[in-house]
């Protein structure tokens, strides 16, 4: 295997000049010039890291290893065979100016490829986007993402740090065998930080640290001919001022055979964007997250055999959001078999979890299993009279019905065999008088062992409207 040493390279004069000298100034007047590599994180060096990782493309493949230094870049594309390495020290600092990005697939991007297989990128190393010098607010435009890999296969990332996104951080997109291990991803330099966006198949993420403005682990599927699949994601801890674990909102494709376990759930290390406890009534931390796991179909497409298993969540508005929805084209969509268990939490905002379809959409065969809940009181009977708008084409977020469900633990609708065992739910801070759940328009919905606190304003624990099959004890109506 190649492996081609940049420090080296410094050294014997092929890039910048001969051994002794200044290395971070070329020899005027050669035609190598704009090859160069600088390491003094001002000169643009984009040329002489492409040719770098070309040239050894072109022999087959290997290793293009940077030492330690900055890098100023714009716009890298991989090519098939070679690997990446970020030695420790090492820096790849994305450059300010928009031109040094051209458009690639999708989006602009730092470090970007394209229907190439066997690729890695590795080391102890730092690809930092400098996203605060790009347009900011919600979907603003012309940002580059920091890593976009398009129709790839047999892809590694390993031990890298990745920061400063001017748009999401790590978006792979129709991958085929992507292996992603202890990345840490920090991501506060602007709007749509997302952590990992994940539109391919065959993908494991283990032992990762993320945190993150916008979404930490985010499921897309945008192409509708295309299936994200078989996907585990272990191992990880999540930090996010949005949703720590979310699929959607493009659902365009669908969703199979998603694994996600063993991971912690907690506020970010920052907010610089969000404001939450100035929007939502109840929340005080100005730093927290939206949904736990957010699990969302609404743009047509489908979702079915997903769990998510073994988590603890804290600094979290709403734990579980599951939506059915019309948002787009949705004739043949359908959400089902999804399994939730072994899952403990401690909620910032007084937004209950929520399982909803919509008329002529039904969520199917949901199991809530071995989970304990520390729900945020201070619900009024007042709130249990609200009438919950149905917003089918509306985008789905956990604040969508409003900020007081009548429920304080669930509120399911429009759905058929939803099933909660073991379910332990109890309240902290100011009574809560709302009921433990609220089932409108369910049919074979059942309880379990399962221990939820009742209301303090004497109302029954489960509140039925339109509801049949329903098996629970008695003293709950």
């Amino acid at each position: 295997m190649n492996r081609i040493l940049l420090g080296w390279l410094l050294c014997v004069g092929l890039l910048c000049g001969a051994c002794g000298g200044d290395k971070n100034q070329p020899q005027k007047g050669t035609e190598n010039d704009r090859f160069a590599v600088y390491a003094d994180g001002k000169t643009l060096t984009t040329s002489g890291l492409q040719r770098l990782i070309d040239e050894c493309a072109q022999k087959g493949g290997g290793v293009v290893s940077i030492p330690a230094g900055k890098y100023l870049t714009g716009t890298l594309r991989l090519r098939n065979n070679v690997t990446l390495h970020l030695e420790k020290g090492a820096k790849l600092i994305g450059s300010k100016n928009a031109t040094d990005y051209p458009e690639q697939g999708r989006r602009k991007a730092l470090v970007f490829a394209e229907k190439v297989n066997n690729i890695a990128i590795t080391g102890e190393g730092e690809i930092d986007g400098s996203g605060a010098a790009f347009n900011k607010g919600n979907d603003a435009p012309n940002r580059p993402t920091l890593i976009l890999l398009q129709d790839c296969k047999n892809v590694k990332v390993d031990s890298v740090r990745l920061s400063n996104s001017a748009f999401w951080t790590f978006r792979f997109v129709r991958c085929d065998g992507v292996d992603i291990n202890r990345v840490y991803v920090e991501g506060h330099a602007n709007w749509n930080n997302d952590g990992f966006d994940i539109e391919s198949r065959n993908v494991t993420i283990s032992d990762c640290v993320l945190d993150t403005d916008d979404d930490a682990i985010c499921f897309k599927s945008e192409d509708p001919d295309f299936v994200v699949e078989n996907v585990t994601v272990k191992n990880c801890d999540l930090s996010s001022n949005c949703n720590f674990i979310k699929f959607g909102t493009a659902s365009a494709g669908g969703f199979r055979n998603i694994r996600v376990y063993d991971c912690n759930l907690h506020k970010c290390s920052k907010s610089l964007l969000r404001f939450w406890e100035k929007i939502v009534p109840g929340v005080t931390d100005p730093i927290t997250g939206i949904a736990g796991m957010a699990l969302e179909v609404v743009d047509g497409g489908f979702m079915e055999d997903v769990i998510i298993s073994n988590i603890d969540m804290k600094d979290v508005q709403t734990p579980i959001f599951i939506r059915l929805g019309r948002r787009k084209a949705s004739e043949n969509s359908y959400l089902k078999n999804v399994t939730i268990k072994n899952i403990t939490g401690t909620t910032a905002s007084h937004i209950a979890s929520s399982i909803t379809g919509v008329p002529g959409l039904r969520v199917e065969n949901v199991c809530i299993q071995d989970v304990n809940l520390q729900l945020k009181g201070g619900g009024k009977l007042a709130d249990t009279r609200v009438d919950v708008p149905e917003k089918e084409d509306a985008y789905p977020e956990n604040r969508m019905f409003g900020v007081m469900l009548p429920a304080y633990g669930f509120y399911i609708r429009h759905a058929d065999n939803i099933h909660l065992k073991n379910v332990t739910l109890s309240t902290f801070g100011n009574p809560e008088e709302r009921y433990a759940i609220v089932a409108d328009d369910v049919t074979q919905l059942s309880f379990t062992d399962c221990h939820l606190q009742k209301p303090s304003s004497g109302l029954p624990i489960v509140h039925l409207i339109d509801s049949q099959d329903v098996t629970m004890p008695d003293s709950w109506r």
